[in-house]
């Protein structure tokens, strides 16, 4: 019988993938359901950007600190488990809300459970992997977003249009249910393996001065809650945008959504790792360099998803952004874990998890939602057209701040000790400078 640090990594990575897509689903299938809730309960785009975002994000983002500091010293894989199995009944409590404040709430609990999968499932892949390769083992972790916004988009919307918006949420919350005895049978929680002068049980204030010291740390995290500010908050009203403004059902919308998002957005997430790792072997500014390119190539196509009324071009000209939206997940997430000493892994993501999410899922759909309510007197059902230029305004702002990151990337990554440039990778598990726990 294999032991825990030898289990399959690639199987761990895909199962821990499988739960990243299922909790995308459970939060992000409410972007096509937004329009039918509107009409039932009668509130504006600032309520559903409220419901959305912050109702999600700040319970979200906040309650994963003190999950990530569980999950430094007990079991990833047990937090994992509970925390899936709660944030899918959350999502079925949704579809039974009969209120508008019964939703609200059932949103908020969901946001609570799914604080506890993603530091947990970072720091455990990052121990099964060496520092340049975990872009890609990380990618291939995120890839799991794309497939649960495909999921969410093509049979939310699908659902939705035949039975009905609660069906959907009892549809996706389902799913999460079976993983957990998936992710019980065949993960093993592994060692985890760091330098022998690490401190056992750090406290998150020393979490906090330490990668304070990295400069990089705090711009890429920046970089990171600027992608997410417009790839949420465009992800979640475009939908809507394309229902409004383009005259389409929510079934076909979840079509062009998981082709364009799930299928182009899966490759290019996953593809955005291999790139960075096999470029980081030598300087690991790629990891920043990779987001800020794709957010830059995305640019040119959204002059044409906004101003025109062709449908077949303005849909067509939103592959492109569509798909490059979550490529910085990967690369983002393998430097935050290589920066942080072993025993503050899951609490440097949930540091980034916590800045990341406010500023992304937190005011993304918000702020896009409030500039198309002051819109709407002028433009009526267009104002989502152009209050989509708030999320495109933020990415412009990331890639400033994966550049300024980059610039001490390299200083902050060697004094970690784990990895010098130029070297393939860091000590084998259990030699010298490892320490099992």
């Amino acid at each position: 019988m294999t032991g825990p640090q030898h289990q399959n990594k690639f199987v761990v990575v895909v199962i821990l993938s499988a739960i990243y897509g299922v909790n995308y689903v459970d939060r992000q299938i409410v972007a096509i359901l937004l329009d039918p809730i509107k009409a039932e309960f009668g509130v504006s785009d600032t309520v559903l950007g409220l419901l959305a975002g912050p109702a999600f994000a700040l319970f979200y983002a906040t309650v994963g600190v003190p999950l990530a500091m569980l999950a430094d010293r007990t079991s990833r894989k047990r937090l994992i488990a509970w925390s899936l199995g709660f944030f899918s009944l959350m999502t079925l409590a949704c579809g039974l809300a009969a209120q508008f404040w019964q939703l609200l709430i059932a949103r908020v609990l969901t946001g609570v459970g799914e604080a506890g999968t993603g530091p947990a499932s970072q720091s455990l892949i990052s121990d099964l992997f060496r520092p340049h390769e975990r872009a890609t083992a990380q990618a291939g972790y995120a890839v799991g977003v794309n497939v649960g916004l495909m999921i969410a988009f093509f049979c939310g919307g699908w659902i939705a249009q035949e039975f009905g918006w609660r069906v959907a949420f009892i549809a996706a919350g389902l799913p999460g249910l079976v993983l957990v005895v998936v992710l019980m049978a065949f993960v093993k929680e592994p060692l985890r393996l760091g330098k022998a002068d690490e401190p056992d049980n750090p406290t998150l204030v020393d979490t906090v001065k330490v990668l304070w010291q990295r400069k990089s740390f705090l711009w890429l995290i920046i970089g990171g809650g600027l992608s997410a500010f417009a790839s949420y908050g465009v992800t979640m009203f475009v939908p809507s945008f394309l229902m409004r403004s383009h005259g389409l059902n929510p079934a076909d919308v979840g079509l062009i959504l998981a082709l364009f998002v799930g299928l182009g957005g899966g490759t290019a997430t996953f593809l955005s790792g291999v790139v960075a790792d096999r470029l980081s072997r030598k300087d690991m500014r790629w990891n920043m360099y990779v987001p800020a390119i794709a957010a830059l190539v995305s640019l040119p196509f959204w002059p044409i998803v906004i101003i025109l009324d062709n449908s077949l071009l303005a849909i067509g000209a939103l592959a492109i952004p569509l798909a490059l939206g979550m490529v910085f997940i990967g690369p983002l997430i393998a430097t935050v874990q290589t920066l942080a000493p072993v025993r503050m892994r899951a609490r440097a993501a949930a540091i980034q998890m916590l800045i990341g999410n406010l500023i992304g899922l937190g005011l993304g759909p918000l702020v896009i939602g409030f500039v198309s309510d002051i819109l709407r007197p002028s433009l009526g059902e267009n104002s989502l057209r152009f209050a989509l230029l708030a999320g495109v305004l933020a990415s412009v702002l990331s890639i400033i701040a994966y550049i300024v990151a980059a610039r001490s990337l390299r200083k902050d990554i060697e004094t970690t000790g784990e990895v010098r440039f130029g070297e393939t990778g860091p000590a084998a598990p259990g030699s010298a400078g490892s320490m099992p726990t």
